[in-house]
Order: C-alpha cells, then structure tokens, then sequence
C-alpha cells in the first residue's frame, strides 16, 4: 500500500496501524511491532518470536502490561478489548521466576513460581513440591522489617546469617494425585528406615527434583539451633501492635505475585496463616508436623505468643528431646524392625489429636443423656466491688450453663449466679508448681463482656472444668465425642509440666544442651543479676528435670505434643490488627481466631467483646472509605476501619476461616477455588 509508510500527527499510519512498543527481558531488548486493535494477543505474541528470530522455547513467555499491572493471558482477546494502544509498553517475559522462599524452619530454598498465578494458586503448586497437604491453610507473607535496624549493611549481615540455599525447585505438574490439598484414601504410608517416622509417599510428589536424590524427607527433619546468636539477631515484636505490623505483610491471595510488586528473587515467607489444622495425621504428613512444629518453636523462642515459665521449660525439654532423636536418626541410620514400625503406628493411633478446623462427630453413641458436672468451686468477680476475692459455690454445669448455688443442699433452688457460657472466651491461668488452676472467663452480654474466674483445687477438677468450658463457647455440650479427649489432653499437657521429685536420675549436665537456643530471652533475661555459668546451669537442670516427663516419647510423637501444646496457650491462633471502631475514639485491636472477632485493648490486649462466625449473616467492606461491616442474626452490627493495612487482608482472613470450616474429610480430593475466591476476594 502506497501510504502505509506515512505516519499521522496522532501516531497511527495511515493504513491505520500503529506501533505497539515491548520490551523482550530474556534479551534485555526492545521491539517494536506495527499492529492494529483488531490483532489478538496470540498474534501479537507470535509476531514478535517471528522478528526476533531466536531459537529458543518461548511458551513460558507472556506479555505484562506495566502501566495498569496486568498480565496478558487471555490469548484470544484482541487489543482493543484490553484498552491497548500505542502509549503502552509492554513486557515479554517468562511467567515462571525465581523466588527465595523462607519456610516455617527460618531456611530458605530457591522455588521456581509462577508469577502470574493467582498467590492461592501458586501456593498450591509450592506445597505440591514440599509435599505439604492442604496448601489452603498456607500464604506467603512480606519479610517484617525490624524499626531498630536501620542501617542496611546490618540486615545482609543478618540475612546472610540464616541463609541456607537449598536446591532449585519447580512446582510440577501432573501428579499421580488429583490435589495435594485434601485428604487422600490412595495415599500409603512409609515410614523412615532411620528412625521409624512414618513419612508421606515424597517420591511421587517430588519426580526428578533434587529434593528426591538421597534423602526426600530433607523438610521432615527438624534442624537445632546452633548459636544463640541466631535467635538474639532474629526480629521480636516487641508489643501487640508490632504483631499487628507484621499481618500487615499478607499478600493478597487473590491476585498474582507480579501485580502485588514482587521481583525476581525477592525473599517471602511461606508460613501458615490460618491456625486451622485439618486432618493433620502423622502417617501422611511428615513434612507438614514438622514445618507446623518449626513454626511454633519459632512463635515461643521469638515471643510471637505469650507463656508461662513452667510452660516455656516443657517447650524447652521438648525441644531438646527432638533435637536430640533428630541428630541420633541422622547419625545412626537406624533400621527399625517391623515390629518397632508397628509400635509406633499404635502409638500414633492412640495420639489421635483432633485439631480446631476437622469435623467432630456429634454421635452420641450409647449416651441416653447429656452429662453433666457438680463440685464445689471458687467463683471471683474481678469488676464486681462487692466480693473482694473468691466465694465457694455449689456450681453445677449443664448444657451450656454454670449454675452457683450457696451451698449443695441449696441446688435444687434459684441459684445465686448463672452464666451461660455460649460465645465467651475461656483463658487458663494455671502455676502448677504453685497449685493455681484458676479458668478466666469473658462472657458476652449486651454492653461487653463480663468477667468471671473460677478456681479448682485439683488438675483433675480443672481439666474437666476446662474441657466443659471450651465446649460451651462454642456451643457444644460434654455430649460432644471430643469431651473425653481434650479432657485428656490438657491432663497431659499439665503433666508436662511437672518438674520430677527425684533428682537422682537427671542426667549430668553437659554442653549439648545450649539453654540459650531453647528458651526465650525473656527468661534468660530473668537471671541477669547472676553468673553467666550458674544461668546456664541453673536453666540447663530445669530443661533436664522437665525432660523427664517426655523423654519416652517417639519423635513425631514429641513434634505432635510440642504442636499440641502450642495450640493449648491462651493467645494461639489470634491475628491481630489495628482498626477504630464505628463510635470509639481511639485505635483498638481486632483480634481474628478460626471461629470468633474479639475487639481488643491496644495496650493489654484484654478482650472487650467477642463475636462468633456462627452468629454472622454476612460481612461487607465499603472500599472507598475502607470500612469493614458484619452483621449478626440477634445483636447490634459490628463496623470498625482499618489502620496501617488494607482491609483487604482483614476481609481475606475472615472469609479464609469460613472457607476452612467448610471442609470435610468425605468430599472429593480438590478444593473448590472458586469458593474461596468468593469468599475472600470481595467486589474491588
């Protein structure tokens, strides 16, 4: 055509093509191409390869728009249905991009990801590849940036520190499994020739990858601390709205890696978001108990999670015999007779831990009616001036309900007190050493929360007490299968926590046992005034007698424990923003669990209301003014704004939760994207 060549004062020609610049990043070149908004982006895509005249595989390549951060990917869509035109530039570049992944264990590994996956998706395809089943539970979070370390040469020093590069890895695709995120009745389990671990079938999961040469349960095995110096260089919030800074870091699940601004070899964090552990069964999930125990030796050693002494030296004496079974596995290679394989299985089945987020049964089985409890209890009314400390009651517990009476003849009559328990929040204080078992309770009413605390006299009462309690905020009566239980769980979890009468089998201190890398500073920090030598000894001895207590246990029986007893600390599973809430002045904090919101003191962290999902209608975000709204079946709506972090990300949480809750062992193999997209992903 004779005016193909003149180009107008707009900048189209005049056979009305124009030119669309790109910009190709394996070559670091820049390419123009004439086009016209008709031409599709496959077209577009495969002009370019034609002029660039370079052999090589370009089918992980696509095209990005830089300006309106979006990928290209529907092929079939013509330019102008994108809004292209010729003032845009465009990226040719591969989809798939190098990303170091800090995992729940503080090592880092070198992933291949998908950069134009939605972040739910590509986290699927990175659990994949780790063998970690239900990959809905994980996310990728923003490296928190210390405030006290400003100078940048300090945080490579730092990052050089913990960085232990592992092998390249590319999420496959093509697993002899439908998906790695549920519950799986073709899986077998195998078990560690070393140790007797039961360990998941990695070799299918892993193919070729460098993780499958020698030894696939490389993310099984749990790694010591080896100097102290890594846990004082470590970030530590210092206050709960430090917590609340760090959640800030959540990237949004619903939108690719590429348009939340995140480069090649960038460092993120995988760890797990939601604090709902479904089916987690030591037969299959090897990789995944141990990543969820790193995790939670992390959250104690760095103060994420509040505990007690006695607890933080159970903590400590569970570590310690894990890193002890983990060294003596890796240097023996022990092989285990069949019989001692069988042993542990039958320990393991007796272990049966239902975690919050599985289904429980409500088959009442041979149970004619539902139990109840009565025992004499100290009752304390802290905000009540009118009972300077605790009274004993006659207190009978039916249903949902706690019953005082004067005394036991008086039972039968108008009680004195009455809480029913639905919706409240039960925290233990409990000093074993000191015989303390107390359960604090804040239950709900129309203007706050009421605060209640009882006291039992001994560890048998209060776990009764307890398990009753922390069924009946949720609704549950001591019908419920799991009453038996978790009664027998928090026996357990005390039992831990005594310190043995006989000192005569501890063994002698030595230098492996490195107290400095098993408890939390705060602790260290208590014996300042003394000795550096007598601290070491001092700690060293009680990490030894609380040993005791744990030393018969099998290694992922001990990892199980250490997970379990983490979930059992009054502050587990609690992400906490800061938010002002509809008629409040000043800056409080929303507190998001698997099945409740609590509004929170800044300062204390005390809770002032609670609201559980179960009494939820629906949840609304107004994006223009950032304004989260949910509203309940019988009490007052519940608005509050955001401060220092998009709602979104509070918005993903709460719709995250009700997604997990969905979840049943009996449905199909696949998790239903779509569903939790709706759920999180709201009307932007």
């Amino acid at each position: 055509m004779a005016l193909d060549g003149i180009r107008m004062p707009d900048g189209c020609y005049a056979d009305g093509t124009w030119e669309l610049k790109m910009h190709v990043t394996d070559l670091n070149r820049d390419v123009s191409l004439r086009v016209t908004g008709e031409i599709h982006i496959g077209g577009v895509m495969l002009k370019l390869v034609e002029k660039l005249d370079v052999k090589k595989d370009w089918s992980d390549h696509a095209l990005w728009w830089e300006k309106k951060k979006t990928w290209l990917l529907k092929t079939h869509w013509t330019l102008d249905k994108y809004g292209i035109q010729a003032d845009a530039r465009l990226l040719f570049t591969p989809q798939h991009k190098l990303l170091r992944l800090q995992l729940p264990n503080m090592k880092h590994m070198r992933v291949k990801v998908n950069f134009s996956d939605r972040v739910f998706k590509a986290v699927s395809d990175i659990c994949k590849t780790f063998n970690i089943r239900h990959p809905e539970e994980l996310s990728l979070l923003r490296k928190p940036r210390d405030p006290k370390k400003k100078k940048k040469k300090l945080e490579e020093a730092e990052e050089e520190t913990l960085e232990l590069e592992g092998p390249l890895l590319t999420p496959g695709s093509g697993s002899i499994y439908s998906s790695p995120g549920l519950y799986s009745k073709t899986m077998t389990p195998t078990y560690d020739s070393r140790d007797g671990s039961p360990l998941s079938p990695t070799s299918a999961w892993f193919g070729d990858s460098p993780l499958s040469e020698g030894n696939p349960s490389i993310l099984a095995v749990s790694q010591p601390i080896t100097s102290p110096d890594i846990v004082v260089k470590m970030y530590k919030p210092q206050s709960l709205l430090d917590k609340a800074k760090i959640n800030q870091g959540w990237l949004d699940s619903s939108r690719s890696l590429m348009e939340q601004d995140v480069k090649e070899n960038e460092v993120l964090l995988l760890r797990f978001k939601y604090h709902s552990f479904f089916d987690l069964n030591p037969k299959y999930d090897a990789i995944r108990v141990n990543q969820l125990y790193e995790q939670a030796k992390w959250a104690i050693l760095l103060e994420e999670i509040e505990c007690t002494e006695e607890e933080m030296m159970m903590f400590a004496a569970l570590q310690y015999h894990i890193n002890k079974l983990s060294i003596m596995s890796s240097d023996n290679h022990m092989n285990n007779s069949e019989k001692e394989i069988d042993e542990v299985d039958a320990a393991l089945s007796d272990l049966e831990i239902t975690l919050e987020g599985g289904k429980t049964s409500n088959t009442l089985g041979d149970i004619t009616s539902i139990p109840e409890l009565a025992d004499y209890v100290k009752v304390f009314k802290p905000k009540k001036l009118t009972l300077k400390g605790y009274k004993q009651y006659w207190c009978t517990f039916k249903d949902i309900t706690i019953s005082c009476y004067k005394s036991r003849e008086e039972a039968h009559g108008t009680p004195a007190h009455q809480m029913n328990l639905r919706g409240c929040e039960v925290t233990p204080d409990v000093n074993i050493s000191g015989q303390k078992f107390n359960i604090k309770l804040l239950i709900p009413v129309a203007d706050g929360m009421n605060e209640i605390w009882l006291r039992c006299d001994t560890e048998k009462q209060y776990a009764q007490w307890m398990a009753a309690c922390r069924l009946a905020s949720k609704g549950k009566t001591m019908a419920d299968s799991s009453y038996n239980l978790e009664v027998q769980n928090i026996l357990s979890f005390l039992k831990m926590q005594h310190m043995n009468p006989d000192p005569q089998i501890i063994e002698p201190i030595t230098t492996d046992i490195n107290p400095e890398c098993l408890v939390s500073p705060r602790y260290l920090k208590k014996y300042k005034n003394k000795q550096p030598g007598f601290v070491r000894d001092l700690i060293s001895a009680r990490i030894l007698e609380a040993h005791q207590n744990v030393a018969q246990m099998s290694l992922i029986e001990a990892k199980m424990r250490f997970i379990q007893a983490w979930q059992s600390l009054p502050e587990f599973g609690i992400t906490h923003f800061l938010a002002k809430f509809q008629g409040g002045k000043k800056d409080e904090l929303i507190g998001i669990t698997y099945n409740r919101l609590i509004r929170m003191d800044a300062g204390t962290g005390d809770a002032i209301k609670t609201w559980r999902f179960s009494n939820m209608k629906q949840w609304n975000v107004n994006w223009e003014i950032k304004m989260v709204t949910v509203e309940f079946a019988d009490e007052p709506s519940l608005a509050f704004i955001c401060a220092e972090v998009d709602c979104k990300v509070v918005h993903e949480f709460i719709g995250g939760y009700i997604f997990l809750s969905t979840r049943a062992k009996d449905q199909n193999e696949s998790l239903d994207e779509e569903m939790f997209y709706k759920l999180t992903s709201g009307w932007v």
